[in-house]
C-alpha cells in the first residue's frame, strides 16, 4: 500500500518520506496515519477514485455488513459506515497505527457501527460474517492469494460478496507496472480460491472494478 500512497503523493504533489520510495517499500510501516490522511483522502481522488458511483453500483441493503479490506485512513471504510447504517461495517488493516486511527475516526464522526480490525498479512481475521469484503487497491499487495481468498470465504454470508478494485495498466498512478494484476489473472485466480465472477463495472478510469461470489 505505501507503493499506492507514494504514487499518490506524487500525483498530488504532497512531499512523501524516502523509506516509502526504496526497492523495500512493502516491508515499511506507515507510522503516521495522519500524515498519509492527507494523500488518501485528499478531495481530488474522487475525480477519479468516484466513492459515491462505486458504493452505489455494489447496491447494499441498509442491514448490510461490510468489510472493508485494506481500509487505510477509512476513505471508503466511513463512506461505507454513512450508507449502512443499520448494518456494521468493519475496517480492516494490518498497520496497528491505521487501525488506531480509524477507531478513532470512527468515533470522533459517531459512527457506532464501525470496528476497526487489526488484520494479519494471511488472514482478515473478522469477527463476523459479512454480505461483501470490499477491496481497494491492496489485491497485488497480497501473497499467496488463492489460500488468501479460499480463507476469506469462510467469513462470507451466504450470497456474499467479494469485490476487487485495482489499478489498470493504463493508470498513470498506483505501483509500478510490474506489479500491477491483469483482470483475466484475477479472475482466474479467484476461480481457484473458489469464485465465480458475477459483476463487472468499467466506469474507474484508473482501475477495474470486479465483483465476485462464491461459486456453488
Amino acid at each position: 500500500m505505501l507503493r499506492f500512497a507514494t504514487a499518490l503523493a506524487i500525483a498530488f504533489g504532497v512531499a512523501s518520506p524516502a523509506p516509502a520510495q526504496t526497492p523495500h517499500t512493502r516491508e515499511h510501516s506507515f507510522g503516521n496515519a495522519e500524515r498519509w490522511t492527507k494523500v488518501f483522502d485528499d478531495p481530488q481522488r474522487d475525480a477519479w477514485q468516484k466513492p459515491h458511483e462505486v458504493i452505489q453500483a455494489l447496491a447494499l441493503d441498509p442491514g448490510a455488513a461490510v468489510a472493508d479490506i485494506g481500509a487505510g485512513t477509512g476513505y471508503f471504510a466511513m463512506r461505507l459506515a454513512h450508507m449502512v447504517a443499520k448494518g456494521r461495517v468493519y475496517g480492516v488493516d494490518l498497520e496497528a497505527d491505521m487501525v488506531k486511527h480509524l477507531g478513532e475516526r470512527a468515533k470522533k464522526a459517531g459512527l457506532n457501527n464501525f470496528t476497526a480490525v487489526k488484520a494479519t498479512a494471511d488472514d482478515a481475521r473478522l469477527p463476523a460474517k459479512v454480505d461483501l469484503a470490499l477491496m481497494v487497491d491492496t489485491y497485488h499487495h497480497i501473497g499467496a492469494r488463492e489460500a488468501y481468498f479460499a480463507k476469506l470465504a469462510d467469513s462470507l454470508k451466504p450470497g456474499g460478496r467479494v469485490a476487487i478494485i485495482d489499478f489498470n495498466a493504463k493508470s498513470k498512478i498506483g505501483p509500478p507496472p510490474s506489479e500491477r494484476i491483469a483482470p483475466r489473472q484475477v479472475e482466474a485466480e479467484m476461480a481457484r480460491a473458489g469464485y465465480k465472477l458475477a459483476q463487472t463495472h468499467d466506469f474507474l478510469p484508473n482501475q477495474f472494478f470486479l465483483v465476485f461470489e462464491r461459486a456453488k
